[in-house]
């Protein structure tokens, strides 16, 4: 038992970052982290589930499996095959700024963690530092699994949108059985490859082999030119507003708002990805809770923007539909705003799509270094200073399944890793605390420790919002993870070997 507790202090894990040969390069400054922050959590997302929380749902289930936990808790197994969800209304700008307080708590967590602790991995490197080497692999096991289904997801819906605007501003539609998935819904489709999905990933992931300047600055862009398409439809579309759709407000009161929150959290999921960016900045005590803090904000402000503007310009009952925005500019004539629309969704999901793969291959990088994975994952291409293998490896592991499966398949598995890396990132903040309180922190949280134990009680209640479904599935994955700890990780790791 004590092996698998045995934890790897924070000197010796920034040794190890400087060993040449498995050294990064440091460009990044905080402009670039924020960049990255803003280019992983601002995806179609902000066009599509405010919506949804706006409107409110009706969601039906197939069989228990698929019905949230905490439903199946209230209700019982034989009460769940359908639950009303009353939408949040105009309010919903209220829900976006609730979740982006709930946010907050374990953006500061990382925030502490990730200035004491300045190394690749995230979360992982974390747990290995406070809890122990168990709970590291399983942290990185997830984290990876986190990534990877996340990405999956969003490389299928990069797909559907770019058919979208071809067909809408070009006349080209991309041929079905190239372009669409081979399984959805559990069935065969008849289709032969989404080929779209793996391009986009391929190409991405040559762009991330290159370096890390020429990554980041190809999200900067790209987050500029998503940030400008959200701005001109706030702008553009504020002079249709008509202020009787903000009446009332709260038309299902305070428990509406709480439902859009529930339905909108996972439009934040994102900002810890720029903690994964920590062996590449200059200055990580200083920048890296910059970029995370100063993330949540920009993105607080857009996702408010824009529920504003929509519950503005059209009836909030209209808006329960695939493209919300898209159909409300429709229906006001605003076509040229509608294109840019279309466009910035596109490339908000390819920025989306870069930064996940960019700390993909961070964790691996991370993990092969401590020797719980084959030490080829953590080899740096000697010209660009990158994680080459580990790097092209993720991006053909991400790339090959979203060319198969459809987007349902993936999106629930990824909330529930991320989720999981927020309660032990900040449980590790409580650990740190009592064990090593005179460290130096560039940054402290405050409320050590109500608020770490209040963000894991949000992050627990999120949870059981998941299909039970979701659950088993991720306890398999877990399962699989230990299996191969106990066979590979536990004897070859860099403390098990000495």
């Amino acid at each position: 038992m004590s092996q698998l507790f045995r934890t790897k202090s924070i000197d010796r894990l920034v040794a190890a970052s400087e060993e040449p040969g498995k050294r990064l390069k440091r460009t990044l400054g905080p402009l670039s982290l924020i960049a990255l922050g803003v280019g992983a959590v601002i995806g179609s997302g902000i066009f599509i589930l405010t919506g949804t929380a706006a409107a409110g749902e009706t969601l039906s289930y197939n069989s228990v499996l698929h019905a949230p936990v905490l439903d199946l808790i209230r209700h019982g197994s034989s009460a769940v095959t359908t639950i009303g969800r009353a939408g949040a209304g105009p309010g919903i700008t209220l829900s976006f700024l609730l979740t982006a307080i709930a946010c907050s708590f374990a953006a500061l967590c990382y925030a502490e963690l990730a200035s004491m602790i300045p190394i690749a991995g995230s979360a992982y490197t974390y747990a290995y530092a406070t809890l122990g080497e168990i709970f590291a692999w399983i942290i990185g096991w997830d984290l990876i699994l986190e990534y990877a289904v996340s990405n999956m997801a969003v490389a299928v819906g990069f797909s559907a949108y770019l058919n979208d605007v071809l067909d809408s501003v070009f006349g080209v539609h991309l041929p079905r059985k190239l372009s669409e998935p081979i399984i959805a819904g559990g069935q065969l489709t008849g289709n032969w490859f989404n080929l779209p999905a793996l391009l986009v990933l391929l190409v991405l992931t040559y762009v991330l082999v290159r370096g890390i300047r020429e990554s980041a600055a190809t999200n900067n862009l790209m987050v500029l030119v998503k940030i400008g398409a959200i701005l001109i439809f706030v702008f553009g579309a504020a002079r249709a507003i008509n202020t009787a759709h903000w009446h009332p407000f709260m038309p299902n009161g305070f428990g509406g708002v709480l439902t859009g929150a529930a339905i909108v959290f996972f439009t934040y999921i994102g900002f810890d990805s720029v903690s994964t960016a920590a062996e590449e900045c200059r200055n990580p005590q200083r920048d890296l809770p910059i970029g995370i803090i100063v993330t949540l904000i920009v993105c607080t402000v857009l996702y408010c923007s824009v529920a504003l503007v929509l519950t503005g310009v059209a009836d909030y009952h209209t808006l329960n539909n695939s493209a919300p925005v898209g159909n409300a500019l429709k229906a006001l004539g605003l076509d040229n705003i509608r294109r840019w629309v279309g466009v910035g969704a596109i490339v908000g999901i390819t920025s989306s799509l870069l930064v996940f793969q960019y700390g993909q291959a961070r964790v691996w990088f991370a993990m092969s270094r401590d020797r719980l994975l084959p030490s080829c994952f953590s080899k740096v291409h000697p010209r660009y200073k990158t994680p080459h293998i580990s790097t092209w490896v993720a991006g053909l592991v991400v790339g090959i399944p979203a060319g198969i499966w459809d987007i349902g398949t993936f999106a629930d598995l990824s909330n529930i890793g991320t989720l999981f890396a927020f309660v032990l990132v900040s449980a590790g903040v409580i650990v740190l605390r009592r064990r090593q309180p005179e460290r130096r922190r560039s940054f402290r949280v405050p409320l050590v420790p109500w608020l770490p134990l209040f963000s894991i009680a949000c992050c627990v209640v999120l949870m059981t919002g998941l299909p039970l479904e979701t659950w088993l599935r991720f306890f398999v994955w877990l399962a699989v993870g230990l299996v191969l700890y106990f066979l590979f990780g536990k004897r070859h790791s860099e403390l098990a070997v000495e």
